[in-house]
């Protein structure tokens, strides 16, 4: 026997239809009316130039005709601690409506798991991911003129590398290498992103850099493998990527010989996994971000996007929001002795 509530229920979800409204365009418009005439703020957790960044303001370009209620959409840089700022700013103090969106290092979703729980003030686990811009594969570049040719050279040869802060990819992917392949790798600290670690290597400050995207390098660096300035020593990365796998570049994971180890690597580089996140607090009702993920995802897929995307060298893999979501819950259930080998791995380096 139905409940007097369910009655009453039924009974208006009727009437919504009688008056020619289904509950879908109903809540719609309801979001619809939120967005209108408002400004949608993309956070981004890194500095201009880079390819968060770059990502970033394609998608803001983009996205805001695809948002019910067509706001204008802006982007806005707020770089620190490897995103980390950001994340926390969209967590803690920004509006919490669904106006504002963090567009952080993958890393940065997983500082608590992997890296110094005690200085983030915000829980990444919790947040409502919109999805993911691309897929990513990082990679590990010196100078040509480098003692190092190979990566067996960078076991036995100090290599000086230039990095972001704690917490980013050009900090803890060398780590990593450092500690389940034995280089040598010397982490030279404080650049503020990987546009200004790639002048530094340019101006011999230093003589190359981990954990710096493909896609980053083939858009900055678009004569990687034609003028001789840089060489490749590595993809890091469980499988590669496959342009540069047919080019012969050795992937890390590959590389593996022991199970804890391979086990370790699985656990680390699932950050290549979830890319490009963007990501709305916990807090945004759900309407709103249900919305803006459909947003995402039709902005990704726009041939108008795909078509810049095209003259910038940017590659366009995207994510769902509930997949990314399903990734991060799986990453915060790793065994607790896998996810020690790797914190106390990166934190080493800190």
């Amino acid at each position: 026997m139905k409940t007097a509530r369910a009655i009453l229920l039924s009974l208006s979800i009727g009437a919504v239809y009688l008056l020619g409204v289904p509950p879908q365009a109903e809540a719609q418009s309801a979001v619809a009316e939120f967005y209108r005439g408002k400004t949608v703020t993309i956070v981004i957790g890194s500095t201009p130039g880079g390819g968060y960044d770059t990502y970033a303001r394609l998608i803001a370009r983009h996205i805001g005709k695809f948002i019910p209620g067509n706001p204008a959409v802006v982007p806005g840089n707020m770089p620190g601690a490897g995103s980390n700022v950001a994340a926390a700013a969209v967590y803690n103090s920004l509006p919490k409506d669904g106006t504002q969106i963090g567009a952080i290092y993958a890393s940065a979703m997983l500082e608590p798991l992997l890296g110094d729980a005690s200085r983030i003030r915000h829980d990444p686990s919790k947040f409502q991911t919109l999805g993911s811009a691309s897929n990513e594969v990082y990679t590990c570049v010196v100078r040509n003129d480098a003692p190092a040719k190979t990566l067996a050279d960078a076991r036995a040869t100090e290599i000086i590398l230039g990095a972001t802060a704690e917490g980013g990819s050009t900090v803890d992917f060398p780590a990593i290498l450092n500690r389940f392949f034995g280089t040598r790798f010397k982490i030279v600290r404080g650049y503020g992103g990987s546009r200004e670690v790639l002048l530094a290597i340019e101006r011999n400050e230093v003589q190359g850099a981990c954990g710096l995207t493909w896609s980053v390098l083939s858009t900055q660096v678009p004569d990687l493998f034609t003028a001789g300035r840089f060489r490749m020593l590595l993809q890091e990365d469980m499988t590669g990527n496959d342009e540069l796998n047919a080019r012969g570049i050795p992937v890390a994971g590959k590389l593996a010989e022991e199970e804890p180890a391979r086990r370790a690597l699985e656990l680390f580089y699932a950050q290549n996994v979830l890319g490009r996140p963007y990501v709305m607090a916990p807090e945004v009702p759900a309407d709103r971000v249900a919305a803006l993920r459909d947003a995402f995802m039709q902005a990704l897929k726009d041939p108008e996007l795909l078509a810049d995307a095209k003259k910038m060298r940017v590659s366009i893999n995207p994510q769902s929001g509930e997949d990314v979501q399903a990734l991060i819950g799986k990453l915060y259930a790793t065994p607790k002795d896998i996810v020690e080998v790797v914190r106390a791995t990166i934190a080493r380096e800190k």
